[in-house]
């Protein structure tokens, strides 16, 4: 059976609406992690939460129809180090998880629970993040060891390894596909972000745009979702959030001419998560344990 995606999960979208103030309140603490939590990631109906950490697992919860939080599975026995990372397929069918053992896993529901089907072995130190496509086809994994590798499913199940890009000079902390399926970003210990696309003349990837502005770490970035890739927000050891906009392009062939149209400074340490909203809100994430 061929691995990819043939269908999303198409979760209630809500209109973009004028930036108001809301009360926020604890639902629901999970407990089961025997070590720190790295990362949390719902599936696209947002009925399934899977969590990974520090005790080498990644966990899937959701709510009963009582309304009671439970983990209904402890994912395990493939990495050996940390899992940093986990990402849910567009259509919901698979969940990639990211570690700092080195090798990235594949896993699907099956029968009796969630198995791994897949693993992608070839970084050389510690994954950092990983990311689909748009269309569910490939997968982007970013690492210490300053690369990034682009992998797609074939037809008997498994990965290959398709692309291995190099130009970052550290550790590459974050990768994330373009709407359009056309490009990757990656943010780097180098303060920069590259930008990656197949080039024509060849059928390999190569970088095709370097923004720096930053003047630390960059963390993480997340595209504005009603853009259509024309603008994304990154935050850094800075303390500081940047947007950018790329103007003109189209849907089809999009512009890749990115610059700096915002730059706000938010406390006095590292910002380490962003995640732009359909409502148009930022989130962020700071090293002085704070949410804005």
């Amino acid at each position: 059976t061929r691995r990819v995606c043939d269908d999303r999960i198409e979760a209630e979208s809500s209109p973009r609406q004028q930036a108001h103030s809301a009360k926020l309140s604890l639902r629901a603490t999970l407990k089961g992690h025997k070590d720190r939590v790295w990362c949390a990631a719902w599936n696209g109906n947002g009925k399934i939460l899977a969590t990974s950490g520090g005790d080498k697992t990644v966990r899937l919860w959701a709510e009963s129809a009582t309304g009671q939080w439970n983990c209904l599975q402890v994912l395990d026995g493939i990495h050996l180090r940390t899992v940093r990372c986990v990402s849910w397929s567009p259509c919901g069918k698979y969940l990639a998880s990211a570690s700092f053992d080195g090798v990235a896993a594949i896993w699907e529901k099956a029968e009796d629970g969630w198995e791994c089907v897949a693993t992608l072995e070839g970084h050389e130190n510690e994954v950092k993040c990983i990311a689909w496509s748009p269309d569910g086809r490939m997968l982007a994994t970013c690492s210490r060891d300053k690369s990034v590798w682009l992998w797609e499913a074939e037809a008997d199940g498994e990965y290959a390894c398709v692309s291995v890009l190099h130009g970052h000079t550290q550790d590459v902390k974050f990768v994330a596909w373009h709407p359009s399926g056309m490009y990757v970003l990656s943010c780097s210990y180098d303060n920069t972000i590259k930008v990656w696309g197949e080039d024509e003349s060849d059928d390999d990837w190569s970088c095709m745009a370097t923004l720096s502005h930053h003047t630390s770490t960059v963390w993480q970035l997340s595209f504005d979702p009603l853009a259509n890739g024309s603008k994304f927000v990154t935050c850094g050891d800075d303390h500081q959030i940047v947007v950018w906009e790329a103007k003109g392009g189209t849907v089809s062939q999009p512009s890749l001419h990115y610059q700096p149209i915002a730059t706000t400074t938010i406390g006095d340490r590292t910002i380490y998560g962003v995640d732009w909203s359909s409502t148009g809100l930022i989130g962020v994430g700071s090293g002085d344990n704070s949410v804005s």
